[in-house]
């Protein structure tokens, strides 16, 4: 009695093994490549052929030339996707009012001329500590510094910064963002 069960216990196994082991995962990869090829691969910016990193993820600049981004909160480097972790300080945690107080002396340091307020975003980390975007707001408060350090016009930097922003996903929901990244890339090409 036993016997009889063994053979189609083992076929259904093999037979499932391949639908779902190898088959399935086949049309996923093949639906991925053919109709979300970028997503598929990681969303990569191109920079001269080679890749210079991802839409998702952002990355360390802190040169005046270039458009800042989040602090990231992440262990051992900045935006390392391998410890994706928000800093998880509380408002009455004096640390995270002291990274505030450290922020802003950068950013004020950095553009000494600027009396805007700043933006919430440069001073904060976002909850993955990867956010490759900023707000607009954060992308125009910054417009200054760069026109200066590159001696570009401060519309051609808002130019890009807007060519760079995404808008509110279907009109509606959340705000538009600004990928740092990609205007990064874009200010290098006016050169």
């Amino acid at each position: 009695m036993l016997r009889g069960h063994i053979r189609p216990a083992i076929l259904i196994f093999l037979i499932l093994t391949v639908i779902t082991g190898i088959l399935y995962p086949m049309f996923i990869t093949w639906v991925a490549q053919a109709f979300f090829h970028s997503q598929a691969n990681g969303s990569l910016i191109y920079r001269d052929g080679k890749p210079t990193g991802s839409a998702l993820i952002g990355q360390q600049f802190d040169d005046p030339k270039y458009l800042w981004g989040r602090i990231s909160a992440t262990s051992t480097v900045p935006y390392n996707s391998a410890s994706s972790a928000g800093s998880n300080l509380g408002p009455s945690n004096p640390a995270l009012v002291n990274n505030l107080k450290a922020r802003i002396t950068v950013l004020r340091s950095s553009d000494p001329d600027n009396n805007l307020p700043i933006p919430v975003d440069l001073v904060t980390s976002s909850a993955s500590g990867l956010d490759p975007h900023i707000s607009r707001a954060a992308g125009y408060y910054q417009i200054r510094r760069i026109a200066r350090t590159r001696g570009m016009p401060e519309e051609a930097i808002k130019h890009i910064i807007d060519r760079n922003t995404t808008g509110r996903l279907f009109g509606l929901m959340g705000e538009s963002v600004v990928n740092v990244l990609k205007v990064n890339i874009d200010l290098d090409s006016h050169k």
